[in-house]
């Protein structure tokens, strides 16, 4: 089951859901909108490696915005870092971002119960589209988890994204034992 607004509300309120900044204007129906944090980044190399550690570039969007260009993959991220400690966390596009042509993520869509962080974007687009600092870009939705958990994403020896940060993080698929 999805959290409606007032749900959503009573969790932040017990302290199973966070979201800093919070704006009471970006509350939905059944979802909460995330906006484009400062900073983009692309890979350096052009060839990547799920071997090997693949650097990034990252840069900090201007006034005038930045324009993405199709046949790159830029990560991005959330202007608002979030923790959600009992319900499983869903990043989605919003329909006014897609009717643009941007993509926000490959695949990463869903979260862990226990993730605590800002969101990096994985965005793609279908053409050029100039994006802003603080643009709407996503909406998370909580869905309720049943039975009881085990292994939260925050406490896992091997989590590869708990360092709170405020720039998009590259893929750690080099650290995964395989």
């Amino acid at each position: 089951m999805i959290l409606s607004d007032k749900q959503i509300l009573e969790e932040m309120e017990k302290g199973t859901i966070l979201v800093e900044p919070f704006d009471r204007a970006s509350l939905g129906t059944n979802s909460y909108d995330v906006r484009l944090g400062r900073y983009l980044a692309l890979y350096k190399d052009e060839v990547l490696d799920a071997r090997k550690h693949n650097e990034i570039e990252t840069f900090e969007i201007s006034e005038e915005g930045y324009v993405l260009e199709p046949g790159k993959l830029y990560l991005g991220v959330t202007l608002e870092y979030t923790e959600t400690h009992a319900h499983v966390p869903f990043l989605e596009g919003k329909s006014s971002v897609g009717r643009l042509g941007i993509d926000i993520h490959a695949t990463a869509g869903k979260g862990d119960v226990g993730f605590c962080n800002t969101w990096t974007l994985e965005i793609s687009v279908s053409q050029k589209v100039r994006v802003y600092y603080g643009m709407p870009i996503g909406q998370l939705i909580y869905f309720e988890v049943k039975g009881g958990i085990e292994n939260y994403y925050n406490k896992k020896q091997n989590a590869k994204y708990n360092r709170r940060t405020i720039t998009p993080v590259e893929s750690m698929m080099w650290m995964n034992e395989w």
